[in-house]
């Protein structure tokens, strides 16, 4: 029972880090660039759903997708009047572009006055349930972070399979030339790609936030995240959730196994091993370039 406890544990956190990991796999497979901000994104979106509750007064329900709307908007506006002007450089400026605007975006939180140097509770409706079934004891947190994980992930294939615009995507990121000599356009489909990734971090910002609770530094969360991206394969998307599951699960069970401190470090142990025994990740796909 107390496994099944630490399973059930590693899965909710795992289903965490598996939606910042599918921002990074998305603007990846777009763009063939790695956004460290993914994040600061998701502290972003947890900080937008907490102003529309407490500032604005909107009720839970219309306050996360205006949240999670508000974060596609501007994940849109960050590709447009940053990274579109830099496209073409070297792939290293583009990356380090990222990680500056992840620090930019922390720092303008940090600078709110009352609000970025706090810690904040997120009121959510279901906080402080709790599910139990015999000896076991399941938050309704984590009930919650892996149904709307399973709702998401459902979204997105539905998207990418049925609709004209997931099927635009797609083929952007296999070949964005070719995508633009059949008619697609690609600048907006790459502008579409960050508001898409920039909405999912604020879901899990938002999911994240009742049990980690509101703070400018949450978005270092995203470290742990990139592992995950890597053990799925950083091009594919059911790769970031398996991914994540797989770190969550790691951490969870040689948090509670393992000496103090072996948490921390085992995501990048699991990353370590995986590029040794399998470099393109669980589901990465092989691919070969000639010369």
């Amino acid at each position: 029972m107390q496994l099944l406890q630490l399973l059930i544990s590693g899965v909710a956190q795992g289903c965490i880090y598996g939606l910042i990991a599918l921002g990074f796999v998305l603007i990846y497979k777009a763009t063939e660039t790695v956004s460290f901000a993914q994040g600061d994104l998701m502290m972003v979106g947890a900080f937008s759903g907490l102003a529309a509750m407490t500032l604005l007064g909107f009720p839970f329900w219309i306050a996360v997708p205006s949240a999670i709307v508000a974060m596609g908007i501007f994940g849109v506006l960050i590709e447009r009047l940053v990274i579109r002007p830099i496209l073409g450089q070297p792939a290293f400026s583009i990356v380090m572009l990222t990680i500056g605007v992840g620090y930019v975006l922390r720092g303008l939180i940090t600078m709110i006055p009352d609000v970025g140097t706090d810690t904040h509770t997120l009121p959510v409706p279901y906080a402080g349930e709790v599910l139990r079934l015999g000896g076991l004891v399941i938050a309704s947190e984590q009930l919650v972070v892996i149904g709307a994980t399973v709702i998401l992930c459902l979204g997105l294939f539905a998207m990418f399979k049925y609709s004209k615009l997931g099927i635009a995507m797609q083929a952007a990121s296999q070949n964005q030339l070719a995508a633009y000599y059949m008619g697609i356009p690609v600048r907006q489909i790459n502008g579409l790609v960050w508001g898409l990734a920039a909405a999912v971090a604020a879901v899990a910002g938002l999911l994240l936030a009742p049990i980690t609770f509101v703070h400018a530094n949450m978005g270092f969360i995203g470290l742990k995240a990139f592992p995950a991206a890597v053990v799925g394969g950083f091009g594919s998307l059911p790769g970031a959730i398996v991914g994540g599951l797989v770190i969550g699960i790691v951490e969870s069970l040689s948090g509670f196994y393992l000496p103090e401190g072996f948490k921390d470090i085992a995501p990048y142990i699991v990353v370590l091993l995986m590029l040794v025994l399998k470099p393109n990740g669980l589901f990465g796909e092989q691919l070969r370039k000639k010369v």
